[in-house]
């Protein structure tokens, strides 16, 4: 078949092998027993045509890939960094693509002739699945030991590395296991460079064949199904083995479209026209499949390797696996631009990892607060500048800039950092609290203009805030469950801070003695901080949702909201109660007090024990939730103080059996002393006439003693 190297004029053969066989059938050959096996030897060497045609397809289809995937590896091997730089945008040029069409063109007219076409095809199609697995598995071989030597510097496969001298010992699996995120990735690179050469070569051949098929005025098909229609000879070759191949040397033909016009004229022109339409689109769909199925492979290999890593993946740091997300997002774009169709298993499984980082992280995140939360002491901390610029970047990270686009801040530490959700380093001691000396710090951290105390665990839970907004912004696909996260998050906090303070558990876990209106003044900053913070939260995490699931989380996220406002409220309450019980204690005393009021007049102007400590008690709680509080919520504690105290008090004067003058200045002198104290109380109650914080005192003091003693108050 071949002379010098060069094919002979085989469609010429094709023609001569169809017309003696055409001729076979007719009268003018019938019965002369010298060509009694014509028809045989016809068949035979259609046959050898078919089967060379295919060969010589499916070796012009995937030319030099070998050689292509050695030279991306040696450029690996090569490289004297430990990373690879990126992908480039990688195609066919003019010459490559001249030249296969040339290699292609004569290949498919022939395999039209005989109307096999769609069966090379499938043959192509299985070949292509074949060489794409054996590239990948090559790549992944001769990368392992490269890769493997290099130094490890994740702290997460730094202790489960498995050490093996030569390497022998040890599986492939855990071989690639014990790649660190970043060889990991850099082996995702070659072998996207890989699939890519074959993948670009593979749409070359479909887009040639598409060429062809719209270059011969769509007369391929007919002709071809023509000739098979002019006896029984071709209907036999139809049913030939598809597997049939025999391997034969290159060939080159002159790179000219014009070359299709010569092709062309060699098809017989009678055919049916509702068979071409389906040999043609059975043509098309082989066409279509081999690219898609060549993708689908690559694909599943791709999955496989994320899958043995399974279990590694979650524990890596966000920017770690971010390098693996984005690597397989752009192999997934690439190869479904190539194939044309989706990867579903791909994606489901890249889907499924990102899930199951999210759900370490956050998991791992629920129990370090819970630690911390156990461990806290409740005692101010100052606020390090950091947290004040989380606080800043976060606000702003929603809001769109000059060009339109929202700013995009990233919280999470960055990869070969040290980080074990430290809010920062040198910030924590060994005992898990906040060292306030380690950088610039400040009393408050401010937010909307207003200041607020903090604690260790709220620091670390603004820090974790932070980073699960930046998981958010990563992983688009998963803002919906980030925000579940967030909330859940949120839950136990509140939940567990109200245990802690509210509960009095902090004396069993923390060791604290008693739990303080301090503690209580702290706790309330805490949780109306994050109360104050969460709208903005909710902001920046529903940046990436959907709107049809907006209305849902939104719902979620308002209920914690007010379950945060609930338990400020209760905090307020359990002051209030703790003042009010504290006055209680001092009027079961009272009694005992009043029958030494009854003495000689001593001229001893001073107020009574009772009057002194509970103005002392007051004054005291006054002193502190006023450093610590908010002016509003302390406004509005007081309020209800002064109500407590203008009710219980003047209840229990009025009882009193007070008879003798003595006791009658005793009890002015008390009077006049506890509404001193009340009028230096902060309140939101408007006052009558000018006089702060008026009440039922107020009235006992002028009904008992007249106007002008309540006025000189």
């Amino acid at each position: 078949m071949y002379v010098g190297n060069q094919w002979l004029n085989w469609l010429s053969i094709l023609e001569l092998i169809q017309f003696k066989d055409g001729q076979y059938d007719s009268d003018e050959l019938a019965g002369l027993h010298c060509f009694r096996h014509l028809r045989n030897q016809l068949a035979t060497s259609l046959d050898s045509i078919n089967s060379i045609l295919s060969a010589e397809f499916v070796r012009a289809a995937i030319h030099d890939a070998r050689a292509v995937d050695s030279m991306i590896v040696s450029k690996i091997k090569a490289s004297s960094s430990n990373s690879i730089n990126g992908l480039e945008e990688a195609e066919l040029n003019d010459d490559e693509s001249s030249i296969l069409q040339d290699r292609l063109l004569p290949l498919i007219v022939g395999l039209l002739r005989t109307v096999k076409l769609p069966a090379v095809l499938r043959i192509y199609r299985d070949t292509l699945i074949t060489e794409m697995k054996a590239a990948i598995k090559s790549t992944v071989a001769e990368l392992l030991p490269v890769l493997l030597a290099r130094p490890i510097e994740s702290d997460v496969l730094s202790g489960e590395r498995t050490v093996d001298s030569d390497g022998s010992g040890l599986s492939l699996a855990s071989k690639l296991r014990n790649l660190s995120s970043e060889s990991f990735v850099q082996l995702l690179i070659a072998i996207f460079k890989v699939v890519q050469a074959h993948l670009l070569r593979a749409a070359e051949v479909k887009r040639v064949i598409e060429w062809i098929m719209g270059n011969v005025d769509g007369c391929y098909a007919a002709d071809t199904v023509a000739v098979g229609g002019q006896g029984s000879t071709t209907a036999a070759v139809a049913e030939e083995s598809e597997s049939q191949v025999i391997s034969h040397g290159p060939y080159s033909l002159p790179r000219s479209a014009s070359k299709v016009s010569l092709f062309q004229g060699r098809i017989n022109e009678s055919s049916s026209p509702s068979t071409s339409k389906n040999f043609l689109a059975d043509v098309l769909r082989e066409n279509t499949e081999a690219v898609f199925s060549a993708c689908d492979a690559a694909h599943g290999r791709w999955a496989k390797l994320l899958g043995v890593r399974a279990l590694l993946h979650p524990k890596l740091r966000l920017q770690e696996f971010l390098s693996i997300y984005n690597i397989t997002q752009d192999f997934i774009a690439t190869t479904e631009k190539i194939g044309g169709r989706l990867g579903y298993s791909i994606r489901g499984t890249l889907q499924s990892q990102s899930k199951a980082f999210v759900d370490f992280q956050h998991e791992s995140r629920m129990a370090k607060i819970k630690a911390v939360l156990d461990q806290e002491t409740w005692v101010s901390v100052d606020v390090p500048d950091e947290f004040q610029a989380i606080l800043s970047s976060l606000s702003s990270s929603g809001v769109p800039t000059d060009s339109g686009h929202a700013k995009e801040v990233s919280f999470m530490p960055e990869a070969g950092s040290n980080q074990e959700n430290e809010v920062g380093p040198a910030v924590h001691n060994a005992d898990g609290n906040l060292n306030e000396h380690a950088r610039s710090t400040s009393k408050t951290i401010v937010y909307g203009g207003v200041g607020y105390h903090m604690v260790n665990c709220g620091l670390i839970l603004l820090k974790m805030l932070a980073e699960y907004v930046d998981i958010s912004k990563c992983l688009p696909a998963l803002s919906s469950e980030v925000v579940h996260r967030v909330a859940e998050i949120l839950k136990l906090f509140n939940t567990r801070t109200c245990q802690l303070v509210l509960g009095a558990g902090a004396m069993q876990v923390s060791g604290l003695k008693s739990i303080t209106s301090k503690h209580l003044a702290l706790a309330s900053q805490i949780i109306s901080f994050i109360y104050a913070i969460i709208p903005e939260i909710r902001g920046v995490l529903f940046l990436k949702i959907p709107e049809a699931r907006k209305v849902l989380l939104l719902s979620e996220m308002e209920r914690v909201a007010q379950d945060y406002k609930v338990h400020r409220d209760e905090i307020h309450t359990k002051l209030v109660q703790i003042m009010r019980e504290r006055l209680l204690a001092n009027l079961r005393k009272l009694p005992q007090i009043v029958e030494t009021w009854n003495v000689p007049e001593d001229n001893d102007l001073q107020p009574s024990q009772f009057a002194k400590h509970v103005t002392k008690e007051v004054a005291y709680l006054h002193r502190i939730l006023s450093q610590i509080l908010l002016e509003v919520d302390v406004q509005a504690i007081f309020r209800q103080v002064v109500q407590i105290f203008h009710s219980h008090i003047s209840e229990a004067f009025s009882k009193l059996d007070v008879n003798s003058p003595q006791a009658r200045n005793r009890l002015r002198y008390d009077v006049q002393h506890i509404l001193g104290c009340i009028r230096k109380l902060p309140s939101d109650n408007s006052s009558k006439d000018g006089v702060p914080n008026y009440g039922l005192l107020d009235e006992f003091l002028a009904e008992r003693f007249g106007p002008e003693e309540a006025q000189g108050q």
